[in-house]
Parts: structure tokens; sequence; C-alpha cells
């Protein structure tokens, strides 16, 4: 945090029931207002002294905004509480267990994706300045896409990764958070189908990956050629037809986010 010593005047919190959670919500303005991340916090004794609370207050404080996700707590010689702040991952995780927790199933997640991506390939191909900015990174993730055709899992990870790209095509940095983190719970709905189904060798078949391979390379012409219209609906038709595949099986199932292999999957975003 910058000038992590700072306290705003008057920020000396006394005693009283929720004095953990006035420390807390002052911690967390702070790790919100500033630019650092990974960066630790004062020591524990200059913030008791900052604050004048006691030593357990300030511990359960931290606790909150551990639990949070917002600091991790180290022990030990080198230890300390380090600030962590929020990113688009976090936020798709935390999403993700509000859909499980609110039963929505795989099938309403992919139809929410269906209206979303096409409404980024459009922003896509109607940028000015998409031959510098979005179709370098489109070509090569197509480039590595193709170098894993026939390699199950990986592949569905490299092709997956084309559709992420698509999403910095939006301005709006709001909706770009908001399509990140759907398409984000979606990829790793997918990437678990594909994993299972790879191990059951129900994957498709290096034909049918060829066939989406040579779909993203027509997209990518399409929005080099600024083809709104045509870009649009092409990527309409290609999701349909992918997510036809994984909501034949799963379709009906609620969306995963706290199986070990999802919360990995979102570790590793």
């Amino acid at each position: 945090m910058s000038d992590p010593g700072e306290r705003a005047p008057g920020s000396r919190i006394g005693l009283s029931p929720r004095v953990a959670e006035s420390i807390a919500a002052d911690l967390r303005k702070r790790i919100l207002r500033s630019e650092d991340d990974n960066v630790p916090l004062p020591r524990q004794d200059d913030l008791t002294a900052q604050y004048g609370v006691s030593g357990p207050s300030l511990r359960e404080a931290l606790r909150i905004l551990e639990a949070e996700g917002l600091i991790t707590v180290r022990r030990g010689k080198f230890g300390g509480a380090y600030v962590h702040k929020p990113s688009w991952s976090s936020a798709a995780y935390a999403f993700a267990l509000s859909l499980q927790g609110q039963g929505v199933t795989v099938a309403d997640l992919a139809a929410t994706i269906l209206t979303l991506e096409p409404m980024c390939v459009a922003a896509c191909a109607g940028r000015e300045d998409r031959r510098e900015t979005i179709l370098p990174a489109l070509e090569s993730s197509l480039t590595e896409t193709e170098a894993h055709l026939g390699d199950g899992a990986r592949y569905s990870i490299a092709a997956r990764t084309f559709h992420d790209i698509l999403v910095t095509g939006l301005d709006n940095q709001t909706m770009q958070l908001l399509v990140r983190s759907m398409e984000a719970i979606w990829s790793i709905q997918e990437q678990i189908w594909a994993e299972s189904a790879n191990a059951a060798s129900q994957y498709p078949s290096v034909e049918s990956q060829k066939e989406s391979y040579r779909t993203h390379a027509a997209l990518v012409r399409l929005i080099a050629d600024g083809d709104v219209e045509g870009a649009t609906s092409l990527a309409t038709a290609h999701l349909r037809a992918t997510q036809a595949i994984v909501l034949e099986r799963y379709g009906n199932e609620v969306v995963d986010a706290s199986s070990l292999a999802a919360v990995q999957a979102f570790k590793s975003l």
C-alpha cells in the first residue's frame, strides 16, 4: 500500500463491540484506494498504536479481511499481513459461488454467454484500432490452438482463451469485468467437462476440433475486415454448436464453483 503508515485525521477508533469491523472497514478502504498489491501492511504493533486498540481487536479485524481475500496473514519470522487487491478472477469466483448457491444451471449460464459474447465480437469488429489491439492476440491464440489439436483438454483450454480475448474488445470497464467473469465461469465448467470426457474417451474427435479451429480462423478474418454483422452471426452459430456438446451432458447440472477441480481452476486464473 502506498504510504502504509498514513492514517486519516480522526481515524483513531475507540473501543466498542464493533471495533474489529470498524478497523476492518478503514483498512479495507485503504487497500482498495491503494495502487499497490502484494505489499505488507504496517506491523501489528504499529497498527494497534495507530488505531488505539488492543491486539485481539486488531487480529479480529485482520481475520475479517483475510476471509474476504483482501489480505494474507503469514506466520513465522518473516510473517505479517500482505495486501491482495481484488481482481477480475476473484470477482468471477465470488459470482460463481453465488450462482451455485442459487442453484443456477449450466444451461442458464450458457444462455447468458450466448447473449454477451456475440456483443463482444461485434465490438471487436467495430473497433477502428482492431488491427493494433485485438487481432495480434487473436492470431497468436489461433497458433496456440492449432498446436493442441488432438490433445483433448489442452485444446479446450487453448480454444477458450480465444473466446476470453474477444472480451477485451469492449471499452466499458464495468461490462468488461462482468463479461470476463461470466466467460471464466463458463470456461471452468467446460474445462471440468473436457477433463471428464477426455478421461472417458468421449472428447470430440480431432476432426471436430479442426472444425472449431477453422471457425475461429474465419471469425478472425471477419473481425479483420470490420464485418460486424457477419462476425456476430458466425459467433452466435459457433457458440450454439460448441455449447450443445457440453449442455447435452451437463446442461441440467448446477454451476460448479466448490469442487476441488473448480476451486483449483479459479485459483489458476
